[in-house]
């Protein structure tokens, strides 16, 4: 027997347990943007960039050939280019900020971002970004000098951003779709963190942000090939997580349901198909142990980020001195890319942020009602932007992904017959065409 629900509730204590939950499979729209994705435009994007001799943050910025200048203004070009042809779609700017001495900034430096906007047709206050950076460093990451070619780390994510804005930038989602260059990584990430915070106090809603950082190569440091896999790093307890929140946490679980651990279940289920070829292995780190990137500024700011990362990192390929040593050939040069694995992470990317800009959002107050003790589960959201229905789903707490949803139509609010003790739920939002939004979380509301 269902207990009486408010008016306009879906009530669904005898509709059984819902459907399995299965991939999104690409449309014939996303599909087309896929395929325009050109790895010979990715790879003149990379070797020219190294081709900069050095693009270290402390470089010189004045120098038209060398430098993290040269680079900088190189890129700008580049995007307005994209912009040119986007029909007044994209727009670029270079983002700058003096970054005073901190650490690995011995001196006040100017820290320049590339930044690519494409505004969103009916809700462009909703933004998704993705990004590489474009510095380098060589093994004394205080040597702005010396050569530091910077191939994979990360000339790869600039161009696989650069390349996604050419070909998504030809269309128009819904949502706004950031794509950015941005400076300081190997410094202490102070370009994506200066980023994170202008959004913030714009009160900009970033609903995903992705960084594409040593995507470049599909080879290990024994030799061994995995070209059909990217990582995904994705945090479970917040990186802005407050007191009262991690108690709540501790009291209801919900370590593996953070706003980033959602964000990577929908990128398996809308990324990983024959569209892309790719495998998209999740890791439940922030990071690399004890390692970071420019999705914590974002996180630090309450964001949902994560991070695409090579599936075996070659560090004779990363933060070394170009040189020949006892036969082995170190640097992060471009003849060590895997230029086909570079353009599949794109494609990965491009169908992530494509099937998230013409979703709708993530629904927003999500709750789940405690008033008394029951052994079903009523949960509540507010309306979406967008959504032609909303779907609950939800799974076994041992299970790492959704596997069951019920489609509860336009009702922004439904009772299940499932004990909120045994299972984890979640509520997501659908769109014309079937399009879906990642899941929200709900928190407990008397």
């Amino acid at each position: 027997m269902v207990a009486a629900v408010p008016a306009g509730a879906a009530e669904l204590g005898d509709r059984g347990p819902g459907v399995p939950v299965r991939p999104q499979r690409p449309d014939a729209e996303l599909r087309a943007l896929l395929r325009q994705v050109d790895e010979r435009r990715i790879e003149a994007t990379v070797r020219r960039l190294a081709a900069f001799g050095t693009r270290h943050t402390l470089s010189a910025q004045d120098d038209p050939v060398r430098g993290t200048g040269a680079a900088r203004d190189w890129l700008f070009a580049q995007f307005q280019q994209v912009a040119a042809a986007s029909g007044g779609r994209l727009s670029v700017e270079l983002q700058s900020y003096v970054q005073p001495p901190a650490d690995r900034i011995p001196v006040p430096t100017k820290i320049t971002n590339v930044v690519a906007t494409l505004r969103g047709a009916t809700d462009l206050g909703r933004v998704y970004v993705v990004s590489g950076h474009y510095d380098s460093r060589r093994t004394d990451v205080m040597d702005f000098t010396g050569d530091a070619p910077g191939a994979d780390d990360d000339a790869s994510g600039v161009a696989l951003a650069l390349e996604l804005a050419r070909v998504l930038s030809t269309r128009q989602p819904a949502a706004t779709i950031v794509f950015a260059a941005v400076a300081g990584e190997e410094q202490g990430l102070y370009g994506s963190r200066y980023m994170a915070q202008q959004f913030k106090a714009a009160g900009t809603d970033v609903q995903a942000m992705f960084t594409d950082d040593i995507v470049g190569s599909s080879r290990a440091d024994d030799g061994t090939r995995d070209p059909f896999t990217i990582r995904l790093f994705a945090e479970g307890v917040p990186t802005a997580e407050t007191p009262a929140e991690a108690s709540l946490r501790r009291s209801i679980g919900g370590e593996n349901d953070s706003p980033p651990r959602q964000l990577a279940r929908f990128v398996k289920a809308v990324a990983e198909n024959d569209a892309t070829g790719m495998t998209v292995r999740v890791i439940y780190r922030r990071d690399r142990y004890l390692r970071g990137g420019d999705h914590i500024g974002f996180l630090e700011q309450g964001y949902p980020a994560a991070r695409f990362t090579e599936p075996n990192e070659d560090y004779a390929h990363q933060h070394q001195d170009v040189r020949v040593e006892n036969g082995v050939r170190y640097g992060d040069l471009p003849e060590f890319c895997d230029f086909p694995f570079i353009a599949r992470v794109a494609r990965v990317n491009g169908a992530a942020l494509w099937s998230l800009a013409t979703a709708p959002g993530t629904p927003k107050g999500a709750k789940i009602r405690t008033t008394a003790l029951t052994n079903d589960s009523e949960l509540l959201w507010d309306a979406t932007p967008g959504a032609t229905s909303y779907e609950v789903v939800w799974r076994e707490t041992t299970a790492p992904d959704w596997t069951h949803a019920i489609d509860v139509g336009p009702a922004l609010t439904a009772k299940i017959d499932l004990s909120k003790d045994n299972v984890f739920f979640g509520v997501r939002a659908v769109g014309p065409g079937g399009r879906r939004s990642p899941a929200a979380f709900p928190a407990p509301v008397s």
